[in-house]
């Protein structure tokens, strides 16, 4: 009987169940627990399995920087007004389901990096798909998309992410290759994912990305349209946690 229970189960695609049946029958049988006690621990434990699943799936599939989570970050770094902004990001994700942006500017070493990380794995528990990328990664995926005559089907096979991170968007050269397929890819995700963008330069250096005034102020015009901008400033959050360290 266990044995057909077994092949039963992996049948149904039941992994969980098939691993803990026999262990919550015991529990079930030494407390004295009903059919429906018993049936409702199974599912439980295999929903949460299955979350663990997923979840590690998705963090891998998204290439974040690992141990970059809200719980490493030390919010009480920022002002007031700052730590409320972010964790309001944190708490209601439903921008990413209203394909918002994030903009993250500041010099480097105050956390921008981290922020969007952090950001971005609350998304992944959440049920939103992400996808992490360095500005310069980025491009040169995109620029070989289109030297392969490919760059559409690229750019479609990245709108699977509801969520993608642009890091460090200040370092991109100032080439009419690289920035071309930069604003395409802007002007795809238009309205119908979110970016999350960080960037050491404020929207008034912008120009030093984009080759011209129109297409800057195009690019910023689509990206800021539906977005929250948290501009951090100060001394470097990483110098301050090496002095604490």
């Amino acid at each position: 009987m266990p044995e057909t229970i077994a092949l039963l189960l992996k049948e149904l695609k039941l992994p969980s169940f098939k691993v803990n049946y026999q262990s919550h029958q015991l529990q079930a049988i030494e407390k004295g627990y009903g059919h429906i006690r018993y049936l409702s621990g199974l599912c439980e434990q295999e929903m949460a399995d299955r979350y663990q699943k997923r979840v590690q799936q998705w963090n891998r599939e998204a290439g974040l920087p690992p141990g970059k989570s809200f719980t490493k970050l030390h919010l009480t770094e920022y002002c007031e007004a700052l730590q409320q902004q972010i964790m309001a990001l944190k708490d209601d994700i439903d921008w990413a389901r209203r394909a918002e942006n994030i903009l993250l500017i500041g010099p480097s070493g105050v956390g921008k990096s981290h922020i969007a990380a952090a950001l971005a794995y609350q998304l992944v528990e959440k049920k939103i798909r992400v996808k992490w990328f360095t500005a310069m990664t980025l491009v040169q995926l995109l620029q070989q998309a289109k030297r392969d005559l490919n760059l559409k089907t690229i750019m479609t096979r990245l709108d699977k992410y509801q969520a993608l991170i642009i890091d460090d968007i200040g370092y991109v050269k100032k080439t009419d290759a690289e920035t071309q397929v930069l604003f395409e890819f802007i002007a795809h995700r238009y309205e119908s994912a979110s970016l999350i963008i960080t960037s050491n330069q404020p929207f008034s250096q912008w120009d030093q990305i984009f080759p011209d005034t129109m297409m800057t102020v195009a690019a910023i015009d689509r990206i800021i349209h539906h977005a929250t901008i948290i501009e951090l400033n100060g001394e470097s959050y990483r110098k301050k946690q090496s002095i604490k360290k």
